[in-house]
């Protein structure tokens, strides 16, 4: 079934920081979409993967000080892309050159690459950071007749760039089968030229080396199966990680140093970091 706990949780007083950072920790904790208010934040996970008690062990440990409330209501499988565009995703341009929007918006800007997204729950429209970090690099790297592997694709959106921006093959991973049919759909409705495969890291070992390997999960997903995403990209290929703050880039790179992997840039936005990895 495709049915959700939405999960709202206020925060007195709330900031910017606070809900990036409750963002990171439910993402730890299996959440899949976002959605932040100048009250807190509105997460959603699958119904059957809902804790209370987690959470209450979150908030508990939270490291900024507030006052924390939570509430949580049972969300029957429905049409995500009317909820979607009803309640949360707007057009947006990412580096003055992508335009992202859904297949319902009328208002959208004109740009050199018009990636059209509907989210359903998978997680990736451009408005979080980490997702808007990847597009840049992806926007300012050589693709052109490249090999380009995006583990944790969610709706395809980096998968879906880089077809546009001439690689050769494009291979997206995904975890979760809804998901993975949200990828599929959005790949054909941009008429890009992406395979999706649902899997999890181990699905990287069939597929030929990539000479760019991206992935916008999260720090402890990232660290754990970096030697897999090493294993999956050739000699001298650069790595895009995502989806962790500014302020762990040094755990990465302690996991990311001894497989040979070198740091060569990094790009911040309020606190998120994406970084650029070499092979070699």
């Amino acid at each position: 079934m495709n049915d959700y706990t939405e999960l709202t949780i206020t925060a007195t007083p709330c900031s910017e920081d606070t809900t990036d950072l409750l963002a990171a920790f439910l993402a730890d904790l299996g959440y899949e979409s976002f959605v932040a208010s100048e009250s807190g934040l509105t997460a959603y996970i699958k119904a059957e993967s809902f804790d209370e008690n987690a959470i209450s062990e979150m908030i508990a440990g939270f490291p900024i000080p507030a006052d924390f409330s939570f509430e949580s209501k049972f969300v029957e499988g429905r049409d995500w892309n009317e909820e979607w565009e009803k309640n949360y995703f707007r057009p947006i341009v990412v580096g003055g050159r992508c335009a992202v929007h859904s297949s319902f918006h009328t208002d959208v800007p004109e740009a050199e690459y018009d990636i059209v997204i509907d989210p359903r729950l998978a997680f990736g429209t451009g408005h979080h950071s980490t997702t808007s970090l990847m597009l840049s690099y992806l926007l300012d790297l050589d693709i052109e007749g490249k090999t380009v592997t995006d583990v944790g694709t969610g709706t395809a959106i980096l998968a879906i760039l880089a077809s546009m921006r001439g690689a050769e093959k494009v291979y997206g991973i995904e975890i979760d089968p809804f998901a993975k049919d949200n990828a599929v759909d959005n790949v054909a409705i941009n008429h890009a030229e992406a395979e999706i495969i649902l899997g999890d890291a181990s699905a990287l070992a069939p597929l030929p080396q990539a000479d760019i390997l991206i992935a916008n999960i999260n720090r402890n997903i990232i660290t754990a199966d970096l030697p897999a995403y090493c294993a999956a990209l050739r000699d001298g290929g650069t790595m895009l990680l995502s989806g962790f703050y500014e302020a762990d880039i040094p755990v990465v790179m302690k996991a990311a140093g001894p497989l040979g992997l070198t740091l060569e840039e990094t790009r911040t936005d309020k606190d998120w970091a994406g970084i650029r990895l070499k092979k070699g």
